[in-house]
């Protein structure tokens, strides 16, 4: 199931034009909040369509029965790009444990590239919610090997994927691979990929834009 939250009107659509703006984009600090923000407003979205139960709680003047997540969800991300966003999601989701996993494009001669994973870093997985979240999926390449990697740590009973912009593309190839039980919520939709697998318009290259030019080795 495919959530493009820009399909209504809401501030995400705010965060996610600025994000896209180059003039904007100049201010690192201010585009990794919008990350971070649209990651909490994702965050706020999936956390409608979680397990919850019952609880009494105990307050000053007597008892309350309060609705709770019936369980706290894996946060994981996608190195380096991936942090703020992450961060979005664990505002929200604050008793989450967290996952990380080093994946990067290895750019061949032929324009084509190659998906290198160097570190995996998770709590075990075994029937519990994933939510992995990186901020461009493009071709859906990296999202998938990272996914296939988690699944040395067990089968989750959910997996949500969370994207600012994600590509049509991306998101038949990842529902191809995993099954359409996958739960997708990204705050936009672009239709096009260059020849080098970068989305368009989108914005770039996210891991630059917050983080600075990085050097391949």
């Amino acid at each position: 199931m495919v959530h493009n939250l820009s399909s209504k009107h809401s501030l995400i659509t705010n965060w996610i034009s600025e994000l896209r703006s180059t003039e904007i984009q100049t201010d690192r600090l201010r585009f990794r909040r919008n990350l971070e923000r649209v990651g909490e407003a994702l965050a706020y979205e999936i956390s409608k369509t979680l397990p919850w139960q019952q609880k009494e709680i105990q307050t000053p003047l007597g008892i309350h029965a309060s609705k709770v997540l019936a369980e706290q969800p894996v946060i994981a991300t996608i190195l380096r790009a991936g942090l703020p966003m992450q961060q979005g999601l664990l505002n929200f989701f604050d008793r989450a444990d967290s996952a990380f996993i080093s994946a990067y494009r290895k750019h061949r001669r032929d324009g084509g590239f190659e998906i290198n994973l160097e570190y995996i870093s998770a709590p075990s997985l075994e029937d519990r919610i994933l939510i992995i979240c990186d901020p461009m999926l493009a071709t859906g390449a990296s999202l998938a090997a990272a996914l296939q990697a988690l699944k040395d740590s067990g089968t989750p009973s959910q997996i949500h994927i969370v994207s600012a912009i994600a590509a049509s593309v991306g998101i038949e190839y990842v529902i191809r691979e995993f099954g359409e039980k996958l739960y997708i919520w990204c705050g936009d939709i672009d239709d096009e990929l260059t020849a080098k697998g970068y989305i368009v318009p989108g914005l770039g290259d996210a891991g630059d834009l917050a983080f600075g030019p990085k050097t391949q080795f």
